[in-house]
C-alpha cells in the first residue's frame, strides 16, 4: 500500500478547506458593504455615533486615525 499518497491527499484536502474558508470570509466582508458594524482592520465594533455620523465607515476611529497618520 502507498501510505504516502494518503498523507498527500489529506494535505491537499486540508489546503482546499482552508482556501474555501478564506474565500467565504472574503465574500462575507464584501457582502457587508459600506457602513458595517465591525472594523475591517481590528474586527472591533464601530461606535454607533461614528456609524450615524459616517454611515459608510468601515473602520473604528482608532484604526482610521492610525491609517490617516501613516499616510502623512
Amino acid at each position: 500500500m502507498n501510505f504516502g499518497g494518503n498523507a498527500a491527499f489529506e494535505q491537499a484536502e486540508l489546503r482546499a478547506e482552508q482556501e474555501r474558508e478564506a474565500a467565504i470570509a472574503d465574500a462575507s466582508r464584501t457582502l457587508r458593504g459600506p457602513g458595517t458594524m465591525q472594523c475591517e482592520d481590528c474586527g472591533g465594533d464601530i461606535a454607533r455615533e461614528r456609524r450615524l455620523a459616517l454611515p459608510s465607515a468601515t473602520r473604528c476611529i482608532v484604526c482610521q486615525t492610525m491609517l490617516e497618520r501613516s499616510r502623512v
